[in-house]
C-alpha cells in the first residue's frame, strides 16, 4: 500500500514538473514575439495577476506610485531579477524595459 502511495505521489511530481517546463517555454516564445505590444498590454498579460489590473495589488505589491520611489533602471531589475516572491524574468528583453518605463511614469 505504501508503496503504491509512493509511486502515486511521485508520478504526480514528475507531471506537475513536466507541466511546469512546458508553461516556462509558451511564456518566452511569447514574450520574444511581444514587442509590439504597449507596455500596459504586456502588464495585463503578464503582471495584472499578482498586481491587479489597476496596479492596486493583490498577492504582489501596489504599483501606482512605483515610480515615485525607483526610476526605470531599478524597476527594470526588479523585472528581470525578481524580488521577494517574485519570480524573475517573467518579461525579458525590451519587454521588460517598456514596462519598467511605462511603471515608473506612476508618480
Amino acid at each position: 500500500m505504501k508503496k503504491k502511495l509512493l509511486a502515486i505521489a511521485l508520478g504526480t511530481s514528475v507531471v506537475f514538473a513536466l507541466g511546469a517546463c512546458g508553461n516556462k517555454e509558451e511564456s518566452k516564445s511569447s514574450n520574444q514575439s511581444a514587442s509590439t505590444d504597449s507596455a500596459e498590454q504586456i502588464f495585463q498579460r503578464s503582471c495584472a495577476g499578482c498586481h491587479a489590473k489597476d496596479l492596486a495589488g493583490a498577492t504582489g505589491p501596489d504599483l501606482r506610485k512605483v515610480g515615485g520611489k525607483y526610476d526605470a533602471a531599478d524597476i527594470e531589475e526588479v523585472i528581470k531579477k525578481g524580488r521577494g516572491s517574485m519570480s524573475p524574468g517573467l518579461i525579458q528583453g525590451e519587454d521588460a524595459k517598456k514596462v519598467a518605463e511605462w511603471l515608473a511614469e506612476h508618480k
